[in-house]
């Protein structure tokens, strides 16, 4: 499991590390064009809630890919895996990162303030039982927790946030890198008695 682990991480450092540029460029446009608050909570509000439905949908579909078990099992993985890993991404940690830079931050959770997002869990977690597919939501996912994250500093924070873009950068970068990865790949796999191989050089010459 570690090895998966390891593995896992270093195959999402550099579309992570592409997704939190992406952060700071629209950052950057939102400061420098003085885009009011509430525009930016309007964002959070629409990234967010996808975040959670690709997260459930590929926690849900990882787990179903190496153990099937009963649709309640899936449910109770797909939601803590997605509502629970979301908001430590796109809330606690920058809130925490803000807060540390000497932002004025307000906290937010979202699932409980904004109850209809918990049905976008569901609605992901029966995509995944269904169909396995994780790829391309997971790309989706990392993207979509990146934009997040950041709308969640310019939604709910006030600070100079041009002189603290390589600071900015650092936690868009952790906010996505370890949470995603802990709830697509790590927490489902946890409940995975057998330990899934890593395919080698000649499976996927033969999937190919």
């Amino acid at each position: 499991m570690v090895k998966r682990i390891t593995h896992e991480l270093k195959e999402h450092v550099p579309f992570t590390a592409l997704g939190a540029v992406s952060g700071i460029v629209v950052m950057v446009v939102v400061v420098l064009g003085n885009v009011p608050s509430h525009i930016s909570q309007t964002a959070f509000f629409v990234s967010h809630p996808l975040h959670v439905l690709l997260s459930a949908l590929v926690a849900t579909a990882m787990y179903m890919r190496y153990r099937k078990a009963k649709f309640w099992v899936a449910v109770l993985i797909g939601w803590t895996g997605s509502i629970g890993v979301a908001t430590i991404s796109d809330a606690i940690i920058p809130y925490l990162g803000g807060t540390l830079l000497h932002a004025r931050m307000e906290f937010h959770v979202p699932f409980i303030e904004e109850w209809w997002i918990n049905f976008l869990a569901l609605t992901g977690i029966a995509i995944g039982y269904r169909r396995q597919t994780t790829k391309i939501p997971h790309f989706g996912h990392v993207l979509i927790s990146t934009w997040a994250s950041l709308f969640y500093f310019t939604a709910f924070g006030i600070a100079d946030w041009i002189h603290l873009l390589p600071y900015v950068f650092l936690f868009l970068f952790l906010s996505v890198w370890i949470p995603c990865c802990a709830s697509d790949v790590i927490y489902p796999l946890l409940f995975v008695r057998k330990e899934p191989e890593l395919p080698s050089p000649e499976r996927q010459e033969m999937a190919g």
